[in-house]
């Protein structure tokens, strides 16, 4: 028996007093609403409604059911309301997972604007660049640069990340400017530990593709880190322009190779698939699309590239 189709038809029938009134307002046949009703006194053992031809009106057991049924149906339309309406305005806690440099140079600045936007949402912020688990994990959104493996989890767009191979002058005058992406196999190079390409570097120019698996004595998993050294000429690195830019705009790092491209990384929002996205993760992906679709602040621009 559907209890709840059963009470909304029998709080009809008292309301109106009449089975084929109530299947009207309720487009239901007559005979379905009779069906809910009967199905309703027999899972009860009680008569609740007086039946005539013509009319149907509540015994004393159906008006004090009736009462109930009526504060029963009341609530969960409250309930459902109050669903809605979170659904239409965005509150409680949105947590999100990002990428440290990404969160620290990009994500700040972004989240308290968001923050303006919707002041009745809370957001949890962790950042990280462990390749954590978002189910697990238990967050709403995780933001990851890479290129995605397969999986069951729904991903959206939000920019395309460029690297430029960078080293610092000091390096450059000591070790040499490489012509060719064979000649970094002859240097030092500072690499990132997390792509799924592993240590390898791909590179595109107008000769084909090249795969090189620089010598390195330096692998981390913040690009940060991979930075500073390279300023302090500990070697050569393929670094995002978002977290290279000041650098290169200040001359303490300079572009090699520049008629070599790197295939750009994606900032994505990854997500678990769900039939009715919440309104809290929808809104802030929209946001960040909007927000970054000029590009990520303080990226490196073709034109102020140095070499």
């Amino acid at each position: 028996m559907d209890k709840l189709a059963s009470l909304r038809a029998f709080v009809k029938v008292v309301e109106l007093g009449s089975f084929s009134e109530a299947g009207r307002q309720l487009r239901l046949s007559r005979s379905a609403i009779s069906k809910y009703v009967g199905e309703l006194e027999q899972s009860l053992g009680v008569q609740l409604l007086n039946r005539t031809t013509r009319h149907a009106s509540p015994t004393e057991n159906g008006q004090l059911y009736f009462e109930r049924a009526l504060s029963i149906l009341a609530d969960i339309d409250a309930a459902d309301q109050a669903v809605a309406h979170l659904q239409s305005t965005p509150r409680g806690l949105l947590r999100v997972n990002a990428p440290m440099s990404f969160g620290t140079l990009q994500l700040g600045t972004a989240i308290a604007d968001f923050m303006e936007i919707n002041p009745e949402l809370q957001i949890h912020l962790v950042l990280s660049d462990e390749q954590v688990d978002p189910v697990q994990g238990g967050f709403d959104v995780t933001l990851r640069i890479a290129d995605l493996e397969s999986s069951s989890l729904i991903a959206r767009k939000i920019v395309p990340i460029e690297r430029v191979i960078c080293a610092s002058p000091s390096y450059l005058k000591q070790h040499g400017i490489p012509a060719h992406p064979n000649a970094l196999r002859g240097h030092v190079a500072l690499t990132y530990g997390f792509l799924l390409t592993g240590n390898q570097w791909k590179l595109i120019g107008k000769d084909g593709d090249h795969w090189i698996q620089p010598s390195w004595l330096l692998c981390a998993n913040n690009a940060e880190v991979l930075r500073d050294a390279a300023v302090k000429g500990r070697g050569i690195a393929l670094l995002p322009t978002f977290i290279a830019g000041e650098a290169l705009r200040s001359g303490k790092l300079e572009t090699v190779l520049d008629d070599y491209k790197a295939p750009p990384l994606t900032l994505y929002a990854i997500y678990p698939p769900t039939r009715h996205l919440a309104v809290k993760v929808r809104l802030f992906i929209d946001f960040l699309v909007e927000r970054f679709s000029s590009g990520l602040e303080g990226s490196l621009k073709p034109a102020l590239t140095v070499r």
